[in-house]
């Protein structure tokens, strides 16, 4: 049974102009909380730290702290009741489950793990159930279009989890060890430190449960998962740093008429040098990869997706400003037992963001230009602007672009795919304030209104070369999607949303928070 949980508020009173609104709230997890920093540092949202605030973005950061206090899991219980966020499960652990941000597809947003993409080039979408939260301690979710700085799928938004960092001095140990129903067991270990310019991390965690039976009397359905992460890094006298990152996941997932075995991996190496007093210069080499092999009655199965990429990011400063410029190449591969007319592609990219202060004006503007072997060129655009109006509220506007890149699947998969396609395209508006208004956080409010063109559909297409009707991907109509949210750190507010659909209609739904 899929579960979706969403905790929101419809506010009849609060409306924007000439956008039609979907107005939700959510409490922060910040909440109980009262040693919080008001303006944590992220990285997502421009490429570069800023506070929330100073992002002109919808961020929700999940620190250290609340990761410990909320002690998820799974990743849906991670992300469940953020702000923007839903997320569904065919069942208890291991079990297909998808993120959906503002209401986008599980393949229209982008997953990072430390600045690595992770997906699956088959499906478009990141395998959530086969992460192990207890390897990260920080996620940052930003709600809204990043195809600008991260490329093709960031349409609803991106999601970057961060592996444990080095502890000062050490080693520090740390060792967990939890049990539950259904023989559910769950240890974790991990050691980290510093000495001189280099800094260690190390953990490793095993989750595994007998699970419960699909129907009533049938066999248990288990699952197991064994992480593990070795992050090293050393900066010189000189400033320069060099770092390498190795996660990887494998398990065992049992369903109702078969199992499959997976691995999630992602692996990279970094160098970054302070080239000038103003110029930072960083060069990532990355690899991921998500595997799953089933076996099924009907047979078995193969799908392995391989994602390698090289990046180069620089920072130039100019006082209160800031440029970023940079170029990307990556190559997608897949390995399988169907047989796909492709089984890679490369893209090229090259992007550039300005991050220009102008107190108490602030305006961030970026562009970037992809151009991939399989659906051809796409340009992505923001801009955004705030004014800050006394330190604590601030308002803001952006406008953005972004495209979903057509999967493998959607292209070359056997009597099903189109390979003459195209991506999916979206613009979106957005209107905002930020208000800071105690020690325990800020209450939001944002309308942003988004169009999608040429939504891929199923439909039955001639194909000549065979002279018969087949499924087939085809181009679909414009679709839009409108709505907006409240945020603010109060219990109070709970679990409203009015809803006005494309035809003008409101349709307000009430739903319960928890579990289903």
């Amino acid at each position: 049974m899929k579960t979706r949980t969403n905790a929101s508020l419809g506010l009849a009173a609060f409306s924007l102009a000439a956008l039609p609104l979907a107005v939700q709230a959510q409490t922060t997890t910040a909440e109980h909380d009262d040693t919080v920093a008001l303006n944590p540092m992220v990285v997502t949202a421009t490429l570069a730290p800023r506070t929330a605030d100073e992002t002109l973005s919808s961020v929700t950061l999940l620190d250290e702290a609340t990761l410990r206090r909320q002690d998820p899991t799974s990743m849906t219980d991670m992300l469940r009741g953020q702000p923007g966020v839903d997320v569904t499960s065919n069942g208890s652990h291991g079990k297909n489950s998808s993120v959906y941000l503002r209401g986008t597809g599980n393949d229209q947003n982008v997953l990072l793990i430390d600045g690595i993409r992770l997906r699956s080039a088959t499906t478009g979408g990141a395998a959530w159930h086969y992460l192990d939260p207890r390897m990260f301690h920080r996620a940052e979710i930003v709600r809204g279009p990043r195809g600008s700085l991260y490329g093709a799928d960031a349409v609803g938004g991106v999601v970057q989890l961060f592996t444990h960092e080095a502890e000062e001095g050490g080693p520090h140990p740390r060792v967990s060890v939890g049990g539950g129903s259904f023989n559910s067991q769950r240890y974790s270990a991990g050691l980290s430190g510093s000495s001189g310019g280099t800094r260690y991390s190390f953990a490793g965690s095993h989750f595994s449960t007998d699970g419960t039976p699909v129907r009533r009397g049938g066999e248990d359905k288990g699952y197991d998962n064994t992480s593990a992460l070795a992050r090293v890094s050393h900066t010189f006298d000189s400033g320069a740093e060099v770092g390498v990152l190795a996660l990887r996941a494998r398990g065992s997932n049992e369903f109702d008429g078969g199992e499959t075995d997976f691995v999630q991996q992602v692996a990279g190496i970094y160098g970054e040098l302070q080239a000038t007093e103003r110029w930072t210069s960083r060069l990532t080499i990355s690899e991921s990869r998500d595997e799953s092999d089933s076996v099924q009655a009907f047979g078995a199965s193969t799908f392995d997706s391989q994602a390698r990429a090289v990046r180069w990011d620089n920072t130039l400063g100019f006082g209160l400003h800031e440029l970023i410029t940079g170029a990307e190449f990556s190559e997608d591969r897949i390995t399988s037992s169907t047989d796909y007319a492709e089984t890679s592609r490369d893209n090229t990219a090259v992007f550039a963001q300005g991050l220009l202060d102008f107190t108490p004006f602030a305006v961030q503007a970026s562009l970037r230009f992809d151009d991939n072997e399989a659906y051809g060129e796409e340009v992505t655009g923001s801009l955004a602007l705030g004014y800050d109006l006394d330190g604590y509220h601030t308002l803001r506007a952006s406008y953005g672009t972004a495209f979903k890149a057509p999967t493998f699947n959607d292209l070359y998969f056997p009597g099903f795919g189109n390979p003459d396609l195209e991506a999916e395209t979206s613009e979106t508006l957005e209107l905002g304030t930020q208000d800071q208004i105690d020690k325990r956080g800020a209450v939001s409010f944002e309308g942003p209104q988004a169009q999608i063109e040429q939504r891929h559909q199923h439909g039955s297409s001639n194909d000549q070369r065979r002279q018969q009707d087949v499924q087939r991907h085809i181009p679909g109509q414009q679709a839009r999607q409108a709505g907006g949210r409240l945020g603010r750190p109060a219990p109070a507010l709970r679990a409203w949303r009015i809803v006005r659909t494309p035809d003008g209609c409101r349709d307000g739904r009430r739903h319960a928070t928890g579990h289903h």
